[in-house]
């Protein structure tokens, strides 16, 4: 097998594509040979040594993918070689094989595509643990989705609108709003020659948002907030910018309103019936047709430090693939 190593979490430059042995799954595991994984912010953060979750050294970085089962280990009796697969494992998927534990797997209907599968898992069930189970996102509010054109940010616009919500999209170029409103968006915010508070204030009349969807983060979360309509919720999402936001609590006070954080790799640990009852609705309004992923590229396994420039482009739209050569 062939994988990119991480000898020291100090960022792209120092991962190395290596050849190792490929050997049998323990008790347990599943070996999966890897159709493709996608990239996500996180995993950036990761080899840079500067995420929450700091694997031991050195690593196989990559957290979310889709493959073939190749091989099961002692006691998996729910999964078989041949078996289509999508894991979110943290680690280990930007290789050729992953070593998974079997309870992190998930069989896929056959209509589920695997370029699709390898895009779904973290961008859909972090959107909707937000919109629906944070913020109890109720049909007809509005909702302002920050960063609408990346990975959860168009989930985002799929899922309010699967909620019968009404969004409004802010994205940084005319073209990632158009894209927006290919998705669906009621109403986009060119954020290159628009103000935010001031177009939200015309496009609700003055009232504001309900809900607030920010993987953002920096400057753009005061103005947000200040803009947020009474009784709004503002979802803590992550800090693509950089910066984390120190907001003044008096704003909480004056509009009656909540600030409320998402992290949902946590609620998928703490409440794992939940969660899987969430990602079963997900499935669903996938083969539905409801909610698509939106691949922005495809690169090959080998070519990971190219998909990672792509992503500090901040020119993406929607998740960045990468795909094995079998």
């Amino acid at each position: 097998m062939q994988a990119w190593i991480s000898p020291d979490a100090a960022g792209v430059q120092t991962l190395r594509w290596e050849t190792q042995p490929t050997p049998e799954p323990g008790p347990g595991e599943v070996r999966v040979r890897i159709h493709a994984a996608s990239l996500n912010f996180p995993d950036l953060l990761i080899v840079q040594g500067k995420y929450q979750m700091r694997p031991p050294l050195p690593f196989v970085p990559g957290a979310e993918f889709s493959g073939i089962v190749d091989a099961v280990g002692e006691g998996v009796g729910h999964l078989k070689p041949g078996e289509r697969v999508a894991g979110f494992s943290g680690t280990g998927a930007f290789a050729t094989h992953a070593y998974v534990n079997a309870g992190l797997l998930a069989p896929l209907p056959d209509a589920f595509e695997l370029d699709s599968a390898a895009a779904f898992i973290c961008t859909y069930a972090t959107s909707q643990h937000a919109l629906m189970d944070r913020a109890q996102l109720q049909a007809g509010e509005t909702v302002l989705v920050l960063g609408a054109a990346g990975g959860v940010g168009t989930a985002a616009i799929q899922l309010a609108k699967a909620a019968g919500a009404q969004v409004i999209a802010a994205a940084s170029s005319a073209a990632k709003c158009e894209r927006c409103l290919s998705l669906g968006a009621d109403h986009v915010i060119d954020l290159s020659r628009q103000e935010l508070r001031t177009s939200l204030k015309e496009l609700t009349n003055g009232r504001g948002p309900d809900v607030i969807y920010d993987p953002v983060g920096g400057e753009l979360s005061e103005a947000a907030f200040r803009s947020i309509a009474w009784r709004g919720r503002h979802l803590v999402v992550g800090f693509a910018q950089g910066q984390i936001p120190t907001l003044p609590l008096n704003l909480c006070l004056l509009k009656g309103a909540a600030l409320v954080g998402v992290f949902w790799g946590e609620f998928a640990k703490r409440e794992p019936q939940r969660n899987a009852a969430m990602m079963g609705e997900l499935v669903r309004l996938h083969l539905a047709g409801r909610i698509v992923p939106v691949i922005d590229q495809r690169f090959l396994m080998r070519d990971l430090p190219a998909a990672f420039e792509r992503m500090r482009s901040r020119q993406v739209t929607g998740k960045i693939l990468l795909l094995n050569e079998h």
